[in-house]
């Protein structure tokens, strides 16, 4: 079994999940499943099966996290240099092109979320910054083509 790579507050966040699933949308879920066989024919009982249906996600879900946790390995952000890129360091880097910067974390793939600045250890741009130092030129190879940016800060966050 591979470890799956987390911050500390992005396993809290699958723990907050689970919890979630488990203790009130399972219940609710249930619940409904009760209510909509009270309508009568299950064959033609939309609510029963838009229920069900829903349950299985649920139940999936809570699988899937179970595992992940079960498989969880946090990674201790104090420990970073900040001297490269590495897994947890936040970066800012500049495209070399149109001159825009962006800041990203490198997190693990079950904390990843673009809006947030959060990437993937194991995206493309993720894995040609890894490793390398503040004033670097880095190439990515996007499905838009090749994109060259300049590392211009890491930082290793707080917490």
């Amino acid at each position: 079994m591979d470890k799956v790579p987390f911050t500390f507050s992005g396993l809290e966040k699958i723990k907050l999940e689970l919890d979630n699933l488990k203790k009130i949308e399972r219940p609710q879920i249930i619940q409904a499943i009760s209510v909509a066989r009270e309508h009568g024919d299950l064959k033609e009982n939309a609510e029963y099966h838009a229920a069900k249906e829903k349950q299985a996600f649920i139940e999936g879900r809570i699988t899937e996290l179970e595992d992940v946790i079960s498989r969880a390995e946090v990674i201790d952000l104090t420990r970073l240099s900040g001297k490269t890129v590495t897994f947890g360091t936040k970066v800012n880097i500049v495209d070399e092109e149109s001159d825009q910067e962006t800041n990203y974390q490198i997190v693990g793939p079950y904390e990843a979320n673009l809006e947030e600045g959060l990437i993937s250890v194991a995206s493309p741009i993720a894995r040609a910054l890894i490793g390398k130092e503040v004033g670097m030129s880095v190439a990515v190879t996007t499905p838009g083509g090749t994109k060259n940016y300049e590392i211009l800060i890491i930082e290793v966050p707080k917490s």
